[in-house]
């Protein structure tokens, strides 16, 4: 294997493992949305519950 084909190969590793990193943290980022998310549209749903139930 000549030392060109080793530099690509180790470049596009670095390039994967960036990629892997890019995706987890973005990933982290939805589901961090996606549970504020839920959390609001709970509390709504109590707080109009509690409002008809006190109705």
């Amino acid at each position: 294997m000549t030392s060109q084909e080793e530099k690509n190969k180790q470049r596009d590793r670095q390039i994967a493992e960036n990629e892997e990193v890019r995706q987890i943290t973005g990933n982290i980022r939805v589901s961090a949305w996606a549970i504020v998310f839920a959390i609001i549209l709970g509390t709504i749903a109590v707080w109009t519950g509690w409002g008809w139930l006190r109705h």
